[in-house]
């Protein structure tokens, strides 16, 4: 099972094409940038591997969106293999996969891993303009903002708005 760190990596990931100013802005454009962001989650590095991971978080999205099935993310998996390790903790699973698309196949994992632990917890943000995701922790499971402060007030001030204007034209 993925725990809070895999799945705040998963997010962070997911999250990494927000919109700014009306416009898709992909964090990972900008090499440093996405270098930086692999090597702080544990990653080389490397070209290869954000390719992957690009590959992974563009069928995440989709995935999560629901815009694509579940099957396409196969191919990152494809050849990905579990082994046992043994220890006085008890049995652990190793990943093995090449190294350039182990971020991907990570990714993935936390993802099923979170759809187990937590079914329908992870979901797109309920403001159209906005490309972001969300973990729903609350108890409730309502939460349907990226962010209260953000998408939320916004949200919620164009509905008043448009209360207050149909209420007016009447």
């Amino acid at each position: 099972m993925a725990g809070r760190e895999e799945q705040d990596a998963l997010l962070e990931l997911l999250n990494s094409t927000p919109v700014v100013n009306g416009v898709v802005q992909d964090q990972f454009a900008e090499p440093e940038a996405a270098r930086s962001w692999q090597q702080a989650h544990g990653g080389i590095g490397g070209a290869d591997e954000l390719r992957n991971l690009v590959q992974a978080r563009d069928a995440l999205q989709d995935v999560v969106r629901g815009s694509r099935p579940v099957t396409s993310l196969a191919p990152i998996l494809k050849d990905v293999t579990s082994h046992p390790q043994l220890s006085s903790a008890g049995v652990s699973w190793e990943l093995d996969a090449p190294a350039e698309r182990r971020m991907a196949v990570e990714a993935v994992m936390a993802w099923s891993a979170l759809q187990e632990a937590m079914p329908g917890r992870l979901r797109p943000c309920a403001n159209p303009e906005c490309r972001r995701f969300l973990i729903d922790r609350s108890k409730t499971n309502k939460g349907r903002w990226c962010s209260m402060a953000v998408c939320g007030n916004r949200m919620k001030a164009r509905r008043h708005y448009q209360r207050t204007r149909d209420g007016a034209a009447e």
